[in-house]
């Protein structure tokens, strides 16, 4: 399965066509990890009349090289560590709790950005799509998924374009139901299946999240 897409907003309307059954369900969120994950799930959201909101994670990265990922923490305290990567790295406990105390820094900056009054929605018995515009190793999604399951969702399903092969088999034993649109031999970097994939900002965050706010007539 190998594909590519022009950017995330042609992504998210491929995975719409996939979820389709979803569509104009009170029963069901669409939760999208920021930031690059948000035009994606904005996608989906919009054309299945579905209400959306954010599940904010935090990759944990080498510090030599923070694409590497060596972990992940989402904002209720849930957190992934790679323990075989971070031995391999030499990264002592002191430094994993230094990345992670800056990471969780980020996360409330971010949630006071992007949420500021706006309450939460509520996950509990509901069927939750986590979105994400790729998975490459999968530890944002992991902590995503764990810090989803600790609010008792009835179903929990992941939504991404592409994945690697490895994260998609270990994350599809994790929920009910993964969608993934392309699972290449060698992914290498999820940007590189994309013609354009800059950089998503804070602003573009909270425009997408106001217009379905709007939309769907949430509390702000």
């Amino acid at each position: 399965m190998n594909t590519r897409f022009r950017d995330r907003t042609e992504a998210g309307q491929k995975l719409a066509l996939q979820l389709q059954a979803y569509a104009n369900r009170a029963d069901v969120l669409v939760l999208a990890l920021p930031r690059g994950g948000v035009p994606v799930a904005y996608e989906i959201a919009r054309t299945l009349n579905l209400t959306l909101d954010l599940c904010l994670v935090r990759k944990l990265g080498d510090p030599d090289n923070k694409e590497h990922a060596i972990g992940a923490i989402a904002a209720n305290g849930a957190r992934v560590i790679n323990y075989d990567v971070v031995r391999w790295l030499g990264i002592t406990k002191q430094q994993l709790e230094e990345i992670t105390a800056q990471e969780q820094q980020e996360l409330q900056r971010r949630e006071q950005v992007y949420r500021g009054n706006r309450p939460k929605v509520n996950v509990y018995d509901r069927i939750v799509v986590l979105v994400d515009d790729g998975l490459a190793t999968g530890a944002t999604m992991r902590a995503a998924v764990m810090g989803v399951r600790s609010q008792y969702p009835r179903q929990l399903i992941i939504a991404v374009p592409i994945a690697s092969q490895n994260a998609y088999q270990q994350l599809k034993k994790q929920v009910d139901r993964l969608v993934c649109l392309c699972i290449p031999n060698r992914l290498f970097a999820i940007g590189l299946w994309y013609d354009n994939f800059e950089q998503v900002t804070d602003e573009q965050v909270c425009t997408l999240l106001d217009r379905l706010t709007v939309a769907h007539n949430l509390p702000g």
